[in-house]
């Protein structure tokens, strides 16, 4: 009887079923979409955190760099042999830097790894290689010093060309200079690290046996930049590498350029048993902030940051669309959910209003008041339900168009040479001069089972809203109302 009732109740009142159910489809759809954005932008952010950190990263230690002194500007300097007597005299000059923080001590990476809390620790070696290709000519030109410095890093890629002219005598002097980013990596241990992240796509990686071999990675576009391909040769500061590997991001683009075993980034820069960058993984996700102190009271001296830290420096529109879903989204969803439950109840309760005859002669009949709010419930949840049909469909199809369209957001990650993530690949450029990244990331809308199940709840709560409103306006009603109505 209730499900023949239910059935021919609902199909004499369809424009109504159908109003109270886009209601609700409407304020289930938007919490889908704005669900299944703010989720892609997490993946956004993760994404870049992870460019910088490396993956299952959970915090780096650091050290600032200390302030240029003896009237150091912090500048690389290159020295050019300009005697010849060639009236095109073409000079070449590697500058290394170590980039980001001040150099640590290689045991701190032991003492960090022996912290509670710490499950492994990794150090690595950031560098800046700054080149210059110069030619004099018009003449002789005596033995010069020049500054240069690349005007950036060009991007992902981290290259870029600028120009300087040094002094000479007796002629002219012009110079390319091109700046690409250099890590060293613990070949020993690559699951923590500048390289974790990172996919070989042609050749392969390093073995652990290669600590002190003469070979590179070269990131996929650095190599497609500067047409490098496995088994060629690349020349910094006069040692020549093998090419034995191209990687690509897993999961973004690469702020580094070149990989090298770690004592080979140290021979170059003459840094001996030194990093810039210890990498941390926790133990316990959750236990992160106490390792954090931890690390910071027994080594001391030394920057720790975490992905929360790194976050804050994040800007841009990601960082801005990620506010705005996280704040105006969440109050916007909250507040649409609200106007459609309340307008499924008042719309439910209107109908039953108008349904006095009809429930006071059923009760005349001997239905009682419990089997007539039932009916109204039954009621109320199939529309809940064809509403939430409804609005999975909507939701699943805007998050679709976010993902097909993939918009584009910028992230753009300041840093500065005082350590930090930023001292990590992509970090402070020559000298520690603040530098700022920034990363291009298409914008994804997944939907996850949870949201389909927070959906699918929302539906049935807007069903027993309505229900409970119009099945206690039923109960309400007596037989002597249906005899009023008549007359």
């Amino acid at each position: 009887m209730f499900g023949i009732y239910l059935k021919r109740e609902l199909g004499r009142r369809k424009k109504a079923a159908l109003v109270i159910a886009l209601g609700l489809a409407l304020g289930i759809a938007l919490v889908i979409t704005v669900n299944s954005v703010s989720a892609g932008m997490s993946q956004a952010q993760d994404k870049v955190l992870k460019s910088l950190y490396g993956l299952g990263t959970d915090m780096t230690v650091t050290k600032a760099r200390s302030a240029p002194t003896d009237n150091s500007s912090g500048r690389p300097n290159f020295e050019f042999d300009a005697s010849s007597d060639d009236s095109d005299d073409k000079q070449s000059s590697d500058r290394v830097m170590t980039q980001g923080g001040q150099a640590l001590k290689a045991a701190l990476v032991a003492k960090v790894a022996q912290q509670e809390g710490v499950a492994n620790a990794v150090g690595a070696l950031t560098l800046n290689v700054t080149k210059v290709d110069g030619s004099f000519t018009q003449g002789k030109a005596q033995s010069t010093t020049g500054s240069g410095q690349s005007q950036g890093q060009g991007g992902p890629g981290g290259s870029g060309t600028s120009t300087a002219a040094p002094q000479v005598q007796g002629g002219g002097a012009s110079f390319d200079v091109n700046s690409y980013s250099v890590a060293g990596v613990d070949v020993t241990d690559q699951t923590l690290g500048p390289l974790a992240g990172m996919e070989i796509t042609s050749g392969k990686t390093f073995t652990a046996s290669q600590t002190d071999a003469k070979v590179v990675v070269l990131s996929k576009s650095y190599a497609k930049e500067n047409s490098y391909k496995v088994g060629k040769t690349l020349k910094i500061s006069g040692t020549k590498y093998t090419i034995i590997g191209i990687a690509t991001a897993s999961s973004s683009e690469s702020t580094t350029d070149v990989y090298l075993p770690l004592k080979q980034a140290q021979t170059l820069a003459d840094a001996k048993n030194q990093v810039t960058t210890i990498y941390v993984k926790a133990t316990d996700s959750q236990q992160i902030d106490s390792v954090k102190s931890a690390i910071q009271k027994n080594i001391s001296g030394t920057t720790v940051t975490t992905s929360a830290d790194l976050a804050e420096t994040v800007s841009g529109s990601l960082s801005t669309a990620s506010d705005l879903a996280t704040s105006v989204g969440k109050w916007l969803s909250i507040a649409v959910l609200v106007a459609a439950f309340l307008v499924a109840a008042l719309l439910t309760s209107s109908a039953v209003s108008r349904r006095v005859r009809e429930f006071g002669t059923l009760k005349a009949l001997g239905w009682p008041s419990r089997r007539v709010t039932r009916q109204v419930v039954g009621e109320s949840m199939v529309n809940g339900l064809i509403g939430g049909a409804l609005g999975i469909g909507l939701g699943l199809a805007a998050a679709y168009t976010v993902t097909a369209i993939s918009p584009k957001l910028t992230a753009q990650l300041g840093s500065s040479g005082g350590g930090g993530m930023g001292g990590g690949p992509g970090g402070g450029g020559p000298g520690g001069q603040a530098t700022q990244n920034t990363m291009e990331i298409a914008l994804s809308a997944p939907v996850s089972p949870t949201t389909i199940a927070l959906a699918v709840g929302l539906a049935v709560t807007g069903g027993l809203i309505a229900g409970a409103m119009g099945g206690w306006r039923a109960s309400r009603m007596r037989p002597a109302d249906a005899l009023r109505s008549v007359s």
